[in-house]
């Protein structure tokens, strides 16, 4: 029987969730669900000068708004023990040396390999340094950083999304694994925690394909069979036009997209069908997403994302939802009061839930009547029906008026229209009508703000 999968999300707490990182976390908690795997929410936080609470506790917002659940959490400023002892193994082995160059004498170093036509990678020259070199530099008052020791061999693998991926040794620098002040940074933390909670699939961007070439030979290093790892590295976002989205991504946060009033159940249906080979269509579910999802229609080109797309299939949303799925959201937006005849009524002229508000001014409260022809008008309050109404009664009303006036079609339609909600478009006048009530009705044909 194959094991189940465990796939993990490892958002760092220095900055808001952005559009990029909402469909990574969707990739591999559909994944998950999919495959009845296990979804670990993994904080990335050993960095405390950039990790702030207020993130994490954005985060975490975010992720009970897109409706991800998980199945464990972590924080791996609660498990810096562990860092420390894989560091002191990698040490122990010759894989983790000290380095005492400052960050401006390594960007000099790679100005000048550029300059010469080399790749910018590290040149080991912490290796040469004697035991006086090294005493030296810290009388200077030099801590270290320290730098795993790549293997000369080259790294290969088999990408979920990309195939078969290579790397050589040539082109990667050994990476740094302790900061000066001795904590781990994202290569070794990740690494450990990957092979102690378990994890099976990695799943992320395209933008940390070299990461994992130099974390396969970490695996190794730390005891564990990167084969037992699965791979898959999926292309970035672009903008509409294949533009790099980093400097927008500001704008397309998730709280953002949030406060704009977007449906979360519209994004994910726009993020995990965007570069598929499936229809971007809305879920009306995420149940339905969870059915629905193939890791395997995801393509290797980068998918364009358009917001005017994603206003559009929020709309669509609202307009196939039911009034059941939708009375939660209702809810939260104190809009307790729209029941279902109401949003069957004007849920096909929602661009964003907080339109209803407008609507149900039009329905309940002052709406000033826009009025040119007053004869007909004076004609049209004269024949109104009387109660009950129902979605009949707009045709019945319509019609006594055609026979009397012998007006068709806009001419007829539109000046009851322009009186009894002051607009030139909505929802159908057959279901507005008796939502507006005979009362409001009579009183906006007489020219009453009501």
């Amino acid at each position: 029987m194959k094991p189940k999968p465990v796939v993990r999300f490892a958002p760092s707490p220095t900055g808001l969730l952005h559009i990029g990182n909402a469909r990574t976390v969707l990739i591999n908690w559909l994944f998950a669900r999919h495959h009845h795997g296990t979804f670990v929410l993994r904080l990335d936080d050993t960095d405390p000068g950039r990790s702030k609470e207020d993130y994490t506790n954005a985060i975490f917002q975010d992720l009970a708004w897109l409706g991800v659940t998980h199945d464990e959490f972590h924080a791996q400023s609660k498990r810096l023990e562990r860092y420390d002892l894989a560091a002191d193994k990698l040490k122990a082995a010759g894989r983790l040396y000290p380095c005492y160059e400052t960050q401006l004498e390594l960007d000099f170093k790679r100005r000048l390999q550029r300059s010469q036509g080399l790749p910018p990678i590290y040149d080991r020259a912490a290796l040469k340094l004697s035991p006086a070199d090294k005493k030296r530099y810290e009388d200077e008052g030099r801590k270290p950083h320290w730098r795993f020791l790549l293997k000369s061999e080259p790294v290969a693998w088999h990408d979920l999304s990309r195939g078969e991926l290579r790397f050589e040794r040539n082109t990667m620098s050994d990476p740094i694994l302790l900061r000066e002040d001795g904590s781990p940074v994202y290569t070794l933390s990740s690494v450990v925690d990957d092979i102690e909670l378990g994890v099976t699939h990695i799943l992320r961007g395209e933008d940390h394909i070299s990461n994992t070439a130099v974390q396969i030979q970490l695996f190794a290093a730390l005891g564990a069979d990167p084969h037992h790892f699965t791979f898959g590295h999926f292309p970035l976002l672009v903008g509409e036009h294949g533009e790099s989205l980093s400097k927008r991504f500001g704008s397309l946060t998730l709280q953002s997209l949030r406060e704009e009033g977007l449906e979360s159940l519209a994004i994910a249906s726009y993020l995990v069908k965007l570069g598929t080979s499936d229809d971007i269509a809305p879920a009306l579910s995420l149940e339905q997403l969870i059915e629905d999802f193939d890791i395997g229609h995801f393509g290797c080109s980068s998918p364009r994302f358009s917001p005017e797309m994603l206003n559009r299939l929020n709309a669509k949303l609202l307009h196939h939802w039911s009034y059941e799925a939708v009375r939660p959201r209702l809810e939260e937006l104190s809009l307790e009061k729209v029941d279902d005849v109401f949003w069957q009524a004007v849920c096909g002229n929602l661009n964003k839930l907080v339109d209803l508000r407008h609507f149900t001014e039009v329905c309940h409260g002052h709406v000033k009547p826009e009025i040119e022809d007053h004869d007909y008008i004076r004609t049209a309050l004269e024949l109104l029906p009387s109660m009950p109404w129902d979605c009949k009664t707009w045709e019945k009303w319509t019609t006594l008026l055609r026979e009397e006036t012998g007006r068709r079609g806009r001419e007829l339609f539109m000046p009851l229209r322009l009186a009894l909600t002051g607009e030139l478009h909505g929802p159908e006048m057959k279901d507005l009508l008796p939502l507006i009530g005979r009362e409001k009705a009579a009183r906006r044909l007489q020219g009453m703000t009501a």
